[in-house]
């Protein structure tokens, strides 16, 4: 039961993230959108910026490396305002600008694998395993 509750988690996160991807896509499409790029702190126009799974690299990044990251959401903000970085950065792409640039941004990585018609990580399918063999 705690691998269904864990997945419909799992897929109510992944839900609010494409909500919240279309919903900046609207802000970014609409007139006053310009006007309040301006306005914003440098944090908020990278945020504008990101897709899939960028929010949560860039959380990362400033929980490991707050001063650097600073820094660089600063600089990427300037990219954006003048329109050399005009299309969305996803969590990949933001991670691998990271680490090109000597930040070792480490994520929570799980890996699931299907077992009986479920997914469970990778971990209790080999301690499964091994039980069996046994």
């Amino acid at each position: 039961m705690s691998e269904d509750s864990e997945l419909e988690r799992l897929k109510a996160k992944r839900l609010a993230e494409m909500q919240k991807n279309i919903s900046s896509l609207k802000k970014t499409k609409s007139a006053e959108a310009p006007e309040k790029k301006e306005t914003q702190n440098p944090r908020d126009v990278v945020l504008s910026f990101l897709g899939f799974r960028g929010q949560e690299v860039l959380e990362n990044a400033e929980n490991q490396f707050p001063i650097e990251t600073k820094s660089i959401i600063v600089q990427i903000s300037q990219l954006i305002k003048t329109g050399e970085l005009n299309e969305k950065l996803d969590g990949g792409q933001l991670l691998s600008l990271f680490r090109s640039i000597g930040l070792n941004v480490r994520m929570n990585t799980k890996i699931n694998v299907e077992q009986d018609g479920k997914f469970v990580s990778l971990s209790e399918k080999i301690s499964s395993s091994k039980n069996n063999d046994e």
